[in-house]
């Protein structure tokens, strides 16, 4: 992985509360996992920033460097790597995610 490719990564990472690395978009996933991740965060009521790594591949290999797990999706929370969607489903379940991003000061929508 380059450095440019680490720093843009990292600015992604560190300058927005919430990051999914996904396949496709928040409006459309391209893959089941991705669609499970947006569903869980959707659920939570709140806001992320989706990067799609099938537009750009540098990211995509890139972004399993930087976090050091092989697949995608990835969430970012406040900075810190959390996981894929299975890591993120069972946190979710457990309530675990609603706290990590309580503790992120991550603003939730109104129910």
């Amino acid at each position: 992985m380059t450095d440019t490719i680490k720093d843009r990564i990292d600015i992604l990472v560190k300058s927005t509360p919430v990051v999914l690395f996904m396949k496709g978009t928040p409006m459309f996933p391209q893959c089941g996992f991705s669609s499970t991740a947006c569903a869980i965060l959707d659920r939570l009521g709140v806001e992320f920033e989706g990067v799609d790594v099938l537009a750009d591949p540098a990211i995509r290999q890139g972004v399993k460097e930087y976090s050091d797990w092989p697949t995608v999706p990835q969430l970012y929370i406040g900075g810190e790597f959390v996981g894929g969607s299975d890591i993120m489903m069972e946190m979710f379940q457990a309530g675990e995610l609603t706290a990590m991003l309580e503790q992120a000061g991550v603003p939730r929508a109104a129910a």
